[in-house]
């Protein structure tokens, strides 16, 4: 997404971050935008606080200190900004045309929202492995970028550009693979099995994991990306279903009320 900052002229004097901690782009929008005031939102208390210990941290640069973005709760979202950006969230929001919405409400007119997110390839392997096994699936469905576009236009974004691309990462046995997916959030499928799981079913994951080998023995996932960015189109009047025209008017159009012709 950094690299797309640099079609788009408009200079942002506020800058909102959605979940600025997971998405890990502070450094990235301060170094862009070094003028603009910067706010960070984040959905729970853990990871306000762990935003807010970030940016008072001792290593944190003196220059960037001064400058240090605001840092709240994502329900007390300010308005007014021209830039909203979120790196790998929107898939984590139950509604994803709802959230769209919110954010174009936020945003100025000709403001303009960057974000990326995870979509419908992400984890096919690991869904095979599970319904192979006779499990929930290990991950709710992630939205289409044809269907995050049209989400948008109706949200009132105007000429949404989207694209994608697909990542394939590699770990060395099963147990490394699990640790960073962890770290990629939970699972939040409506399906997901909601008891704590046995060393015996976590035996059965691990070999289920080994039909990921690739021919060089590593085990392989599938992630794609999907990047979206749009402005924010002036609101339009709305149009009536019909025309109106009165009795004089229709009067006035017929040929008798015009008179004899020459």
């Amino acid at each position: 997404m950094a690299q797309r900052l640099a079609i788009v002229r408009l200079q942002p004097e506020a800058v909102l971050e959605w979940w600025g901690f997971t998405g890990a782009s502070g450094a990235l929008l301060a170094a862009a935008y070094p003028k603009a005031r910067r706010i960070v939102v984040e959905p729970n208390d853990e990871l306000l606080l762990r935003s807010r210990s970030e940016v008072r941290s001792p290593w944190w640069p003196l220059r960037s200190r001064r400058n240090a973005p605001e840092v709240q709760r994502d329900d007390a979202a300010p308005g007014g900004v021209q830039l909203l950006w979120s790196n790998m969230a929107l898939h984590g929001s139950p509604d994803p045309a709802a959230q769209l919405a919110r954010w174009q409400g936020l945003l100025d007119v000709g403001g303009f929202v960057m974000y990326s997110c995870l979509g419908p390839d992400t984890l096919r392997e690991l869904r095979q492995v599970y319904q192979q096994l006779g499990w929930p699936p290990p991950a709710h469905e992630f939205v289409d970028m044809h269907d995050l576009g049209d989400m948008m236009v109706q949200a009132g974004f105007a000429d949404p550009v989207m694209d994608q691309e697909r990542l394939e990462l590699t770990w060395d046995s099963p147990q490394a693979l699990l640790v960073e997916l962890r770290s990629l959030g939970g699972n939040a499928s409506p399906a997901r099995w909601q008891a704590l799981r046995t060393p015996r079913w976590r035996e059965r994951l691990h070999a289920g994991l080994q039909m990921l080998a690739r021919p060089d023995g590593r085990l392989g996932l599938s992630f794609e990306v999907v990047y979206g960015h749009a402005f924010k189109a002036a609101p339009r009047m709305p149009q009536r279903d019909g025309s109106e025209v009165s009795l004089e008017e229709m009067r006035a159009l017929l040929p008798s009320a015009r008179g004899p012709r020459s």
